[in-house]
């Protein structure tokens, strides 16, 4: 029997249903009022978290900007030593450019917001888990038990992606970008610098989440890999088009970003191919119990 044929259905919940059906005996009965006033206490914590790193971001000063934000401009980033230690062919080093602000409070603005974006991204696993803590209730055991360990997967494919971000991305398009020239003088502005290197990482983080999406939407049988393989080069052109997106307007870094995506799109197939085959035995087990 085919994944194509399984006429796989979600059981349908019943509030105030026999403790069994729910992990360690938890009940549905929940009022909508009740989720939203529980809603409401998962986002101040996470909040909360959020507020506190960036705190600590914002009392290191300039430190952070010296050793984490700015160090793509320098030459000696680890990405550049790496990349010239391994060949002199390949070897690239970005051009020597100021940054400059335009406006009084800028620094103390542009300070602010790197504290806020750090905080997110220093506080994502807690964050992430008051999420998961607010959904978790309403999957039956089963369904937990096959979602176990999304935190630190999630966790994982994040700062897998904001590293991704950082080390490779950010020194391809900063050394191409502040070294482009048609007559002008590059003296590009704090706010744009720090822009640009939250577009290199930020999202980046995001999209390396593609191949748990999948795994939820092929759990729901939303998509099937046979589905992906047919759309396969229908989706590199849709990687492509999102990687022009979510980086600046140069084909290197396009490309730096769309290869591994596309990557992760191929890994997202053999995660949707093990849920269908997953799904096939649950339901041949039902089948015969």
């Amino acid at each position: 029997m085919t994944m194509a044929n399984i006429p796989y259905t979600k059981p349908q919940r019943q509030t105030g249903g026999s403790p069994e059906e729910y992990h360690d005996g938890e009940q549905q009965s929940m009022s909508f009022l009740d989720h939203l006033e529980e809603l409401r206490w998962h986002i101040i914590r996470a909040g909360i978290s959020v507020f506190v790193a960036a705190v600590g971001i914002f009392a290191l000063g300039a430190s952070v900007f010296q050793n984490v934000i700015l160090a793509p401009k320098e030459k000696s980033f680890v990405t550049y030593r790496f990349v010239c230690w391994m060949s002199d062919y390949l070897c690239f080093s970005p051009p020597v450019f100021n940054l400059e602000t335009r406006q009084l409070g800028e620094q103390f603005f542009v300070h602010l917001k790197t504290s806020i974006l750090l905080g997110l991204i220093i506080s994502f696993p807690y964050v992430f888990f008051e999420f998961w803590r607010f959904i978790r209730p309403g999957l039956y055991i089963k369904e937990r038990k096959a979602v176990r360990g999304v935190v630190l997967i999630c966790t994982f494919l994040f700062y897998a992606g904001v590293a991704f971000g950082y080390y490779i991305i950010a020194p391809f398009a900063v050394s191409f970008l502040a070294g482009y020239s048609v007559g002008a003088i590059n003296a590009p502005t704090l706010a744009s610098y720090v822009s640009y290197m939250t577009m290199f990482t930020l999202p980046t983080g995001l999209v390396f989440q593609l191949p748990v999406g999948i795994y939820f939407l092929a759990r729901l049988g939303l998509i099937t890999s046979g589905f992906m393989r047919v759309y396969r080069r229908h989706s590199f052109v849709l990687i492509l088009v999102m990687a022009a997106i979510i980086t600046p307007p140069d084909m290197i870094t396009q490309l730096l970003i769309a290869i591994p995506l596309y990557g992760l799109f191929e890994v997202s197939i053999l995660v949707a191919q093990k849920v269908e085959r997953r799904l096939e035995r649950e339901w041949e087990d039902g089948e015969t119990a």
